[in-house]
């Protein structure tokens, strides 16, 4: 399949996500409203003091963590492929009383406006499985930062996504050998959404996100491996007592989650 296509297939799933995601409990949109944050202490650690910084937040979806840290004091400008994210991404500003800048992009395509303008980017929980390739993704990163800026990166670890839906087999490779489709029913923010589209996505190995972002001048400083998930979007999971959700009869054995903080190297362009 091109990649356009999967690209346009993926943006129609991520518009029909959007109401379901605005009602669910996941999201729980009237407690953000309220004030509640949306980041977990994985990102918060991670990100650390952000006031009076110029950050770029890729796949932002409807905007709930990039209107985070913009309370937390950063000029944010939201990325993101999906126009009726975007859109609740505006209401949810106002709503909220914030400032945020809203661009409407695919992630792999180069936005020359963005080009050495922020202090970070920041990027979070399934976001390069949608992507066939990483290479240009982490080319924009470097291309956005300033000489110096950080990268602030967490997600789902790629173990997790060798199973099948429901955890009971290993279903696919650990590499990005193949564009993985699969009829989406529901939505991991509400498995009873009416939504039935297919979704076309890649598996990336740790050394292929790595080695994409040293190749960019992008400079690991730190790297870090969690036995737990801070969301419930997977079956069968079982929560601990650290808040961490993990797959039952798999508790302490799969990885689940891995986070990193690089710094664009002074002598990259």
């Amino acid at each position: 399949m091109e990649d356009e296509s999967a690209f346009a297939a993926n943006r129609a799933l991520w518009n029909a996500r959007v109401p379901h995601h605005l009602n669910s409990r996941m999201y729980d949109v009237e407690g953000f409203v309220a004030g509640k944050s949306s980041l977990t202490d994985i990102e918060l650690e991670l990100l650390g003091e952000v006031k009076g910084q110029r950050i770029l937040h890729l796949q932002c979806h409807f905007g709930q963590d990039t209107l985070c840290i913009a309370r937390m004091g950063a000029e944010v400008t939201g990325l993101d492929i999906s126009d009726v994210a975007l859109d609740e991404a505006r209401r949810l500003t106002e709503r909220c009383g914030l400032k945020a800048d809203w661009i409407l992009s695919n992630v792999v395509d180069h936005q020359p406006e963005l080009d050495g303008r922020f202090d970070m980017v920041f990027t979070s929980y399934g976001t390069i499985g949608w992507l066939p390739d990483l290479k240009p993704w982490a080319a924009n990163i470097a291309r956005y930062l300033k000489p110096n800026g950080r990268l602030v990166f967490v997600e789902f670890h790629p173990a997790v996504w060798m199973f099948d839906n429901d955890f009971t087999h290993v279903a696919y490779s650990y590499f990005n050998r193949e564009v993985i489709a699969e009829e989406e029913k529901g939505s991991y923010a509400d498995r009873d959404a009416d939504i039935r589209l297919t979704s076309y996505g890649w598996n990336h190995d740790l050394g292929e996100v790595l080695t994409a972002l040293l190749d960019h001048g992008l400079r690991i400083e730190r790297f870090t491996e969690l036995d737990g998930s801070p969301h419930d979007c997977f079956a069968n999971t079982v929560l601990g007592e650290d808040g961490l959700y993990r797959i039952k009869g798999m508790e302490g054995k799969l990885p689940m989650v891995y986070a990193l903080r690089a710094r664009k190297s002074t002598g990259t362009a």
